[in-house]
């Protein structure tokens, strides 16, 4: 049994015992006294305190009878119930749940966030890499070990429990989450989780870890928008440690210069944008926020890379920036407030 349950049940078998007293009490003496007199004596009972009787017990052979067996039963029960809570508290298991209870009701506000679905060798620099975007990011591990590791990443919000089951992606917040990253070990599970994030949320953006590349077109079937693997990445990023050195080199240096974290990431033109009918010259994102235009988007999908300073820039388009992430982030929220 679950500790969610185990506590639950702890609790409603006290409250059933304390409830069933009063309530006899109350239909013994045919409501001649207020509820509250005959819960107060519910509870003197059980507790064994001793004070005086606040109804007329004695005397009456039934009300005698029912005490007795109240006391007998259910204060057994009470001790038990408390012994087991206690014993929770003892062995940390009811402040883990407590904590629990306090991270899901976090997770319930959150909204436009994204979950990552297994800490492991691929998740734990993903939540490190969206961290530093600056992106709220929810974690569902099973394996205690790498739930710790990844839950000492600041600002991360985590969940124990097995993505393949729909409950915690729930808990995760998946009908108010931007988009859900996969990066389980076994392609069968992501496949699987793949499909019920999917009808889960059909709106959400979903990117698949996969390790053999036949199963690519299934879990791109199955509803994922973007898939993923790490062998390949990993054959590329050789490669190019091979041919381009330099280049590599320069890249790297580039996203951990300094204190500043430089990104290439994207800004959309939504309408009435303060910059909507500007050329990219006239929007003064280079003096502004510091940032470089590296290519745009239209609305068409068409892509085209290093741009003219006269292109004009429309509602659809999506700019694809570099620059610091706090720089970018200002960027996509001041050009798209309106004009005026």
């Amino acid at each position: 049994m679950s500790l969610r349950k185990r506590f639950h049940l702890l609790v409603m078998t006290i409250l059933v015992v304390v409830v069933a007293g009063s309530v006899g009490y109350y239909l013994l003496f045919g409501g001649q006294y207020p509820f509250i007199d005959c819960l107060y004596m519910t509870v003197i009972s059980l507790t064994s305190v001793g004070y005086g009787e606040v109804i007329a017990v004695s005397g009456n052979l039934s009300a005698q009878i029912f005490t007795m067996i109240l006391i007998t039963g259910g204060l057994g029960i009470i001790l038990y119930g408390i012994s087991s809570l206690a014993a929770l508290l003892v062995e940390g298991e009811l402040t883990g749940f407590l904590k629990e209870t306090k991270m899901k009701n976090k997770i319930k506000k959150l909204r436009h966030h994204y979950i990552v679905c297994g800490g492991g060798k691929t998740g734990f620099p993903l939540i490190q890499e969206l961290v530093k975007n600056g992106e709220q990011v929810v974690l569902i591990e099973e394996n205690e070990e790498r739930l710790e590791r990844c839950a000492a990443i600041p600002s991360v919000y985590y969940l124990k429990g097995d993505a393949t089951d729909d409950a915690m992606l729930v808990d995760a917040g998946i009908e108010h989450a931007r988009g859900i990253l996969i990066t389980m070990e076994s392609d069968k599970d992501g496949l699987y989780v793949t499909m019920s994030a999917r009808m889960l949320n059909r709106n959400i953006r979903i990117i698949s870890r996969v390790t053999h590349p036949r199963l690519e077109l299934k879990l791109r079937r199955a509803g994922a928008d973007g898939v993923v693997s790490p062998n390949a990445i990993g054959a590329l990023r050789m490669a190019s440690e091979m041919i381009r050195p330099v280049a590599v080199d320069f890249l790297d240096s580039m996203i951990r210069t300094g204190d500043a974290c430089l990104r290439i990431h994207e800004v959309p033109i939504h309408e009435g944008s303060r910059i909507n009918g500007k050329s990219i010259r006239e929007s003064n994102l280079k003096e502004r926020f510091n940032i470089m235009v590296l290519g745009v988007r239209r609305a068409d999908r068409e892509l085209q890379f290093n741009p003219s300073p006269d292109v004009v820039l429309e509602d659809g388009m999506t700019l694809v920036v570099m620059g610091e992430v706090e720089k970018i982030r200002e960027a996509r929220q001041r050009v798209n407030r309106g004009r005026g």
